[in-house]
C-alpha cells in the first residue's frame, strides 16, 4: 500500500500532462428521466379480480399457480361443494338465463363461467352481482388465505368464477406492453372507498356520526376490528344461505365511511333538500356524506401548477337528469372529487378540473384526438361501459377501453404518454394471490393493471408489488409533489409488517437516463 499509492498518483499526474484521462471510476447508473413522461392518463374500470379476467395470461401468476383453492365454511371446515349461485348466475337481460338450480353441486374449486362444458356464459353477458364491501372483503381474504370468499358472499359459488380472457380486446394490448400481476386494490371493499382512496390515499370521515342522521349506519364489529358480528339467525353454513350480520352499515364504529355513501353535491342519488340549494344533496339524508377536507392529488397538482382533470363519462347528462338505465347508467359514487369541499359547486376548481367525459366518452375522445389532454387525466367510463357485474358486461367495457387506447396511440401527445388501465376493486370475485399486510384500509384483493406507453417494457409481465395508489406515487415523483400522508403511511405499514414498499410503476418502463 505504501508504494502503490504514490505510483498511482504519479500515473495520474503524467496522464494529465500528456492529455490522457486518469483511470475511470465506476459510477452508478444515472436516475431514469421521469420527465420523458409528459402526460399521465388513468382509465379506471370496475370490479374484477386478476384471476377473474387474466388468470390464464401467459407468464403471469395466474390460476395455474393457485395451489390451494379449497374454500372453507363459516365453522372453519372445508366445504363439500360450492353453494349454488343464489338467485341464478346471469343478470337482467340474459337469455337463456342460468338459473340457481343449474348451479347446484359445483365442486369446491374455481370454475370457468364461459366454458362451453359448464355454463357457456360469454363475456358479453351480464352476470349476478356480488358483495364487495369493506368488512366482508377482509373476512374473505382471511389473513391472506383467500379461503372464505364463499363463506362471506351473497352470491354463493359465483365468487369462484373466472373467464378465459384471451378474447378480450385488451388482451393483445396487455401482451404488447406491460401487464402487472402483483397489483392490489388500494382499500378493502367497494367502489366508493377505492375511488376516494385513488385521489387522496385516505378514508373519508363522518364527524360525530353517532349524533347524525347516519347513526343507524354504524357497523357492529368484533374486537379484532375486522370481523362483522354475526346475527343470531345467520345460517351456520354457506350451503344454507347468505350470512346475516348484526349491523353491516356504511360507517365504522369510529365514523369512517367505508361503504357507499352519496356525494354532498349534485349529481347525487340523494336529491336536494326541499327548498334547499339545487346544486347540493340533502345534508340531512342519512346517506349523504359530509364534504371532505383532506388533501387530494388534485390539490397537490394544482399547487405545483400541473394541469389535470377528472373526466366523468356522462357527467353532464347526469347533471341534467338524463341518467337512464342501462344507458348511460351513471354511478354517482364513482366521482370522487364530488365529495370534496374544494370542488364544491360554484368553485373555480370544480369548473377547471371536474369535467364532462361526454356520452360514450365523446368529450374525452375529442380532447385525446386534439392533443388537448392535461398533464394528468383521469377517466371514468359511464356505467354501461365500466364492467361492473350486475348491470354491465365485461366485453362492452373492454371494447370501450381498447378503443380509447387506439385513440391515445394516435394522439399528438402519445410520444411522451403513460397510460394506466386498472380496476377500482375486485367486485367480490376470488383471487388466489395473498394481499400484502398493510394498514387498516388495505391493500385488498389483487386486480388487473396494464401499463401502456412508448416507454413501457414490451411483452412484459411485471411482478413488482403495486397498489391503486402506485399511480399517485408515480405522479408525485414525476412532478415533484408533496407526498400525500396516506402514501407514506401505507408504505411504512407494509415495511413494519415485514414487506416492502409499493412500486411507482417505473419498473414497467424503459426510461431514458
Amino acid at each position: 500500500m505504501t508504494t502503490r499509492a504514490p505510483l498511482l498518483l504519479a500515473i495520474g499526474l503524467v496522464a494529465g500532462c500528456i492529455g490522457l484521462a486518469p483511470p475511470a471510476r465506476a459510477q452508478a447508473n444515472p436516475p431514469a428521466r421521469l420527465d420523458a413522461i409528459q402526460t399521465v392518463v388513468v382509465l379506471y374500470a370496475e370490479n374484477r379480480s386478476f384471476d377473474n379476467l387474466y388468470g390464464n395470461f401467459p407468464g403471469a401468476n395466474g390460476l395455474a399457480n393457485a395451489t390451494d383453492t379449497i374454500q372453507i365454511d363459516r365453522d372453519g371446515t372445508p366445504l363439500k361443494e360450492l353453494p349454488p349461485v343464489w338467485g341464478g348466475l346471469t343478470g337482467k337481460g340474459a337469455f337463456p338465463p342460468v338459473t340457481q338450480a343449474s348451479t347446484e353441486h359445483l365442486p369446491n374449486a374455481p370454475f370457468a363461467v364461459d366454458d362451453a362444458a359448464e355454463f357457456h356464459v360469454p363475456l358479453g353477458v351480464v352476470t349476478h352481482d356480488l358483495w364487495h364491501r369493506f368488512y366482508e372483503n377482509q373476512m374473505q381474504i382471511d389473513r391472506g388465505r383467500n379461503d372464505r370468499f364463499v363463506a362471506y358472499a351473497d352470491s354463493g359459488g359465483l365468487v369462484m368464477g373466472h373467464y378465459d380472457g384471451s378474447g378480450l380486446p385488451l388482451w393483445p394490448i396487455a401482451r404488447q406492453y406491460t401487464l402487472a400481476d402483483n397489483f392490489f386494490m388500494g382499500a378493502f371493499g367497494g367502489s366508493f372507498l377505492n375511488h376516494i382512496y385513488l385521489v387522496c390515499a385516505c378514508a373519508p370521515v363522518y364527524p360525530n356520526a353517532d349524533h347524525s342522521p347516519a347513526h343507524p349506519a354504524i357497523s357492529a364489529v368484533e374486537s379484532d376490528g375486522v370481523t362483522l358480528k354475526l346475527a343470531a339467525d345467520s345460517p351456520p353454513s354457506a350451503l344454507g344461505g347468505v350470512p346475516k350480520f348484526v349491523a353491516d352499515g356504511t360507517l365504522t364504529p369510529d365514523f369512517y365511511a367505508v361503504n357507499t355513501m352519496q356525494p354532498p353535491y349534485q349529481p347525487s342519488a340523494v336529491k336536494p333538500a326541499p327548498g334547499g340549494d339545487p346544486a347540493y344533496a340533502d345534508p340531512n339524508n342519512a346517506n349523504t356524506l359530509p364534504p371532505q377536507t383532506a388533501r387530494t392529488i388534485g390539490d397537490e397538482l394544482s399547487a405545483k401548477g400541473v394541469s389535470w382533470a377528472w373526466y366523468g363519462g356522462a357527467w353532464q347528462a347526469a347533471l341534467e337528469g338524463r341518467n337512464a338505465d342501462p344507458v348511460p347508467n351513471f354511478q354517482y359514487h364513482h366521482q370522487p372529487f364530488n365529495y370534496f369541499a374544494a370542488y364544491a359547486p360554484g368553485t373555480r376548481a370544480r369548473a377547471e378540473h371536474v369535467l364532462d367525459g361526454g356520452m360514450d366518452g365523446s368529450a374525452f375522445l375529442t380532447a385525446i384526438d386534439a392533443g388537448a389532454l392535461p398533464q394528468v387525466a383521469f377517466y371514468k367510463p359511464q356505467g354501461n361501459f365500466n364492467e361492473h357485474a350486475g348491470y354491465a358486461d365485461v366485453m362492452a367495457g373492454d371494447r370501450h377501453l381498447a378503443d380509447l387506447v387506439a385513440h391515445l396511440q394516435r394522439s399528438p401527445q402519445w410520444a411522451h404518454m403513460l397510460v394506466l388501465i386498472t380496476y377500482d376493486e375486485n367486485g367480490g370475485w376470488w383471487d388466489h394471490a395473498a394481499p400484502p399486510k398493510g394498514d387498516r384500509w388495505g391493500p385488498g384483493t389483487r386486480i388487473p393493471a396494464l401499463i401502456i406507453s412508448p416507454y413501457a417494457k414490451q411483452g412484459f409481465v411485471d411482478h413488482t408489488p403495486y397498489d391503486t395508489d402506485s399511480v399517485l406515487r408515480f405522479i408525485t415523483h414525476r412532478f415533484a409533489l408533496a407526498e400525500l400522508p396516506g402514501l407514506a403511511a401505507r408504505d411504512d405499514a407494509l415495511v413494519a409488517a415485514g414487506g416492502q414498499r409499493m412500486g411507482d410503476l417505473t419498473n414497467a418502463l424503459d426510461l431514458p437516463r
